[in-house]
């Protein structure tokens, strides 16, 4: 016992020494004061860390009084964000600038009840937030970089403007790539007014920045459904300007003119569609003989279907899980529904970091290549009690059913990567039964009575523009296309299109891939002209016919 308390006592002394010390580092510290035009002195810095002792120091009680009183000062008011709440949303929105969550971001404010004006004076256009578009113009030149064949499209027409006269309405993500598609279409001579697609998808300050450059836009992040179609019909119904293009991703703002301006409809020159759903709705109107003009399917292009839908899908996919629910997948059981090119992305990219992938699907074809992929084939009824995570990519509806809603585990994610929220039953879900809390911004728990959660991101709408984003240089090739197809069209001579639905021509999708290739340094092998004239084929291409399947 003595020699403990000995020890102890020695213990006691050492500690004492070391908080002396302590103390005569900090006076020294404190001493040292730097005036806003002084230098500090470096060997006294040094001098005075170097005596700090290197041992344990004695753990003392810190007081953070005056910290307190100031962090107390952060408003808390309805309308301004928590801290905690800020640090959730930066971590899900679609962009990252600090400063960009200033002003706009704390503003609940409509932006159907604001009075703006660019520094052109002009007022047509509604965003969150006309101040932002500086740090929106930094996001499109960002963007530029990685769409580089894009921008040299624009350079090589630029003097030709294929599009002067043509009057461009577009529905489609509010991003930064889609902006250098339109600031690409205005360079070649168009006129532009756009809107967004999809109400979480729009990034508020590259449509601050497309406003401030004389864009009409119209649309911001957290659209209601009432807000949504009112943006489209400011696009459309507007005194002296009448659309002859339209650019639609799916078939939102072409249901709407059709609707509610047949008028306008009827001397549209040409429809462009870059998703399923809207091209599905095409072939609708077309089946039933009431297309009017002429409308490309750039969905089915070899361009978009393999990158924008397959490469691009297998990356975001992972982005948008984690960014809104920081899931591991490493042994976790997922039901992929559909195995399209969304699907087939999605689901390498799943098993390629550990999870057991299950695959949905109604084609017997695309079933067998998910059993070749190494994937079981299953009813979504047979795992529904099992999986952890269940992904749509079909672009049909009711996938995924409330009966099957309510059979699913405790804490499964359910998302869609298709473009309509009408592949997960969400509607049934707004019941009085349920209750709804917002985790974090897209990411909402769906408790049921008996206190199980769902996790459903993005109300069902679409995971990776909502949640996250997309690879730039995959939109690089989906803007070029689009592009070249509304050129295509405004140019086309009467009689090369008729009122139908056409797909692009070969030859425009093996363009569109050429331009791409400089950015990897590759080089393609020319034919002799014994092979081509062997293969049948020119020697500039096509090299493929029509109904070949890459």
């Amino acid at each position: 016992m003595a020699e403990t308390a000995g020890e102890a006592k020695a213990e006691v002394k050492q500690a004492s020494k070391e908080v002396k010390e302590s103390e005569n580092v900090a006076e020294k510290y404190s001493a040292m004061t730097v005036s806003k035009n002084s230098e500090i002195n470096m060997g006294e810095l040094s001098s005075a860390f170097s005596a700090v002792p290197t041992h344990k120091p004695v753990k003392k009680q810190i007081q953070f009084v005056e910290e307190k009183q100031e962090f107390s000062r952060f408003p808390t008011k309805t309308g301004r964000r928590s801290l905690s709440r800020s640090i959730s949303q930066s971590s899900t929105d679609s962009y990252s600038s600090a400063a960009s969550y200033t002003d706009s971001s704390d503003d609940e404010t409509s932006p159907r009840d604001k009075t703006q004006v660019n520094s052109k004076g002009s007022s047509d256009f509604c965003v969150k937030n006309i101040k932002q578009a500086e740090f929106g113009r930094r996001e499109i030149e960002i963007a530029e970089q990685d769409m580089s064949a894009l921008i040299s499209l624009r350079k090589r027409a630029q003097s030709e403007k294929p599009l002067a006269g043509a009057k461009i309405v577009g529905c489609t993500h509010i991003t930064a790539q889609t902006a250098v598609l339109i600031e690409t279409l205005v360079a070649l001579g168009a006129q532009c007014r756009w809107t967004a697609c999809n109400i979480y998808s729009t990034q508020n300050e590259v449509a601050a920045a497309l406003a401030e450059r004389g864009v009409s836009v119209f649309a911001w992040k957290g659209e209601s459904e009432d807000d949504f179609w009112w943006c489209i019909d400011c696009c459309v119904n507007t005194e002296g300007w009448q659309p002859n293009m339209i650019l639609d991703d799916g078939g939102d703002l072409t249901h709407w003119v059709y609707k509610k301006y047949p008028n306008v409809f009827k001397k549209i020159r040409g429809i462009v569609e870059e998703s399923v759903t809207g091209v599905h709705r095409l072939y609708q109107l077309s089946k039933a003989g009431k297309l009017c003009v002429p409308a490309m399917n750039v969905n089915d292009s070899v361009t978009k279907q393999k990158f924008d839908n397959l490469y691009c899908c297998r990356e975001s996919i992972l982005d948008g899980l984690k960014r809104t629910t920081d899931v591991m997948f490493g042994g976790k059981q997922v039901v992929v529904c559909g195995y399209g090119e969304v699907g087939k992305g999605c689901s390498a990219a799943l098993k390629a970091l550990g999870a057991v992938v299950y695959v949905t699907e109604i084609d017997p074809i695309c079933a067998l290549q998910a059993c070749m992929d190494g994937f079981r084939v299953v009813k979504l009824n047979e795992v529904i009690r099992l999986v952890d995570v269940i992904i749509t990519c079909t672009g049909n509806k009711n996938v995924v059913t409330r009966d099957q809603l309510d059979r699913m585990k405790n804490g499964c994610i359910v998302c869609n990567m298709g473009h309509s929220n009408t592949e997960i039953d969400v509607a049934s879900l707004r019941t009085p039964e349920l209750t709804w809390e917002r985790v974090r911004s897209q990411v909402d728990h769906v408790i049921w009575p008996d206190g199980k959660r769902v996790i459903l991101l993005a109300e069902g709408r679409l995971l990776n523009l909502s949640c996250s984003t997309v690879p730039t240089f995959v939109l690089s090739i989906t803007a070029t296309t689009q592009a070249l197809a509304l050129i295509e069209l405004y140019n086309a001579p009467d009689g090369r299109y008729k009122q139908d639905v056409y797909l692009l021509p070969k030859k425009m999708d093996e363009y569109v891939a050429s331009l791409h290739l400089a950015t990897f340094d590759a080089h393609l092998t020319e034919l002799t002209d014994e092979q081509a004239k062997y293969l049948g084929l020119n020697k500039n291409g096509p090299f493929k016919p029509n109904y070949y399947r890459y």
